[in-house]
Order: structure tokens, then C-alpha cells, then sequence
């Protein structure tokens, strides 16, 4: 089984093409929301959460606010150091039997890991090919303005938290610009598939 790290930066288009991945045959975990899972009341990180951040940040039904603690960490590095630590683990861990499973019975097969910060935290070399998404920075403003409803200044404010893309992209093996028409990133992500169908994990191939 190949092993793959998808990345890029807020609203490149990483999940868009996370998606096409997925419809050509690949397994798509993504990182988000396994995140989301172990922080639900029953989750491997919700306890240590509640006890580091405090009751204030739980919602009516007990589950955990993830934007009113994303705005507790954001502007904090240790805070967030500390959440990471809760949160990562176990996120590697469910991470790791899903792909166990998948290798099982798909021993050929391309399982895809979508994430935000896999260069940042170093994880990109647990891959056998990295991926990342790239666009225009004006693009990504306007994207994320859309979808997530922030103004202009809040999405440059995390942009510039963010690993610049022209940075990220000197770790990648495939780049896919989604700076045009859906159906030209499409065309790149199904080349890239092709490719990914016919290599081969780094530890064989040394």
C-alpha cells in the first residue's frame, strides 16, 4: 500500500482534491475530521481538553466548542502546543488503524491522508509522496471569506500563520494548481493518480 500526504493552505483546495482522490479509488482519511472525532464526549482527547481549557469552552449538550477554543489557542503558541498534544495522538492512532485496515484488503492500494500542518509538524516524512494544493493567495482570501465566513482581515491574520504555499510547495513530489476551472484540477489530480498507481513505497525503492 502507498502512503500519501495531502496538504496545502487555508482554502487551496486541498479538500477538492482530497474528494477526487477518493472518486478514482484512493482511501481519503482526513485529519480534520478524525480531530473532531476524539474530541466528542466519549472521544480519546475530551477529558484532557475539558480539564486543560475548563467548562466554558462546552456547549449546552456538553460537547466541546471547537471555534470558541480555536480562539483561545489561535494567538497563544503554548496553549496550542498543549491542545496539539491532547488532540495528535490519538488522531495518529486512529490514523494508523484505518490504514492497517485498508492495507488488509487493499494491499495495492493508495491511501491518502488529508491534513493542514503535515510539513509544519514534520509528519510529511511518515509518507511514502506528499501532494499540496496550491493557488493563488488572492484566491484563497476570497475562498475563505466564503466558506468559513471571515472577514479579510481575520483570513489574512491566518494566512500569515501559515507556512507561506510558495514554501510548501519545495517538499512536494506533485503540485496541483487550483488557481483555474475545476476541471483543470481534475485533469491534474487524475494525472497525479495515474502516477500514484505505479510507484512505489520509499522503503522499497531505496
Amino acid at each position: 500500500m502507498l502512503r500519501v500526504g495531502l496538504t496545502g493552505g487555508l482554502a487551496s483546495g486541498k479538500s477538492f482534491v482530497g474528494r477526487a482522490l477518493a472518486n478514482l479509488g484512493c482511501l481519503l482519511i482526513q485529519a480534520d475530521e478524525l480531530g473532531r472525532q476524539v474530541q466528542e464526549p466519549g472521544g480519546e482527547a475530551y477529558d484532557g481538553i475539558v480539564r486543560e481549557f475548563g467548562r466554558e469552552i462546552l456547549t449546552a449538550d456538553g460537547s466541546i466548542d471547537r471555534r470558541k477554543l480555536a480562539g483561545i489557542v489561535f494567538h497563544d503558541p503554548e496553549r496550542l502546543k498543549r491542545l496539539n498534544a491532547l488532540v495528535h495522538p490519538p488522531v495518529h492512532e486512529r490514523r494508523r488503524k484505518i490504514e492497517e485496515d485498508f492495507a488488509r484488503s487493499h494491499p495495492d492500494g493508495v491511501a491518502v491522508t488529508e491534513a493542514a500542518i503535515l510539513i509544519e509538524t514534520g509528519s510529511y516524512r511518515d509518507y511514502d509522496r506528499l501532494i499540496v494544493a496550491t493557488c493563488r493567495p488572492d484566491q484563497q482570501v476570497e475562498r475563505a471569506m466564503a466558506r468559513d465566513h471571515l472577514t479579510r482581515e481575520e483570513v489574512l491574520d491566518r494566512m500569515r500563520r501559515q507556512m507561506p504555499l510558495e514554501e510548501k510547495v519545495r517538499y512536494a513530489d506533485y503540485v496541483i494548481d487550483t488557481s483555474g476551472p475545476k476541471e483543470d484540477t481534475l485533469a491534474q489530480t487524475r494525472a497525479v493518480y495515474e502516477s500514484l498507481l505505479s510507484a512505489k513505497p520509499r522503503s522499497l525503492s531505496l
